[in-house]
């Protein structure tokens, strides 16, 4: 038997969404292991003036296995 826990995290990037989604699971991944998986709950995005993205955000419920 196996007992989960689930976190919620934001990350960001200016390359993409993937770019955002594997910083966050790097950076949870430095004190959380056993990380299983995660949800992207939202993407946002930043803009400049004329309306380009100028960087991506994610919110993401990570879960994992707990010892």
């Amino acid at each position: 038997m196996s007992v989960a826990k689930v976190i919620e995290i934001n990350a960001s990037s200016k390359q993409g969404i993937e770019d955002a989604v594997q910083h966050g699971l790097r950076k949870a991944g430095e004190s959380v292991k056993k990380i299983k998986g995660a949800w992207v709950n939202e993407i946002k995005v930043v803009t400049a003036d004329d309306g380009s993205v100028t960087e991506w955000r994610v919110n993401m419920k990570v879960n994992f296995v707990v010892d």
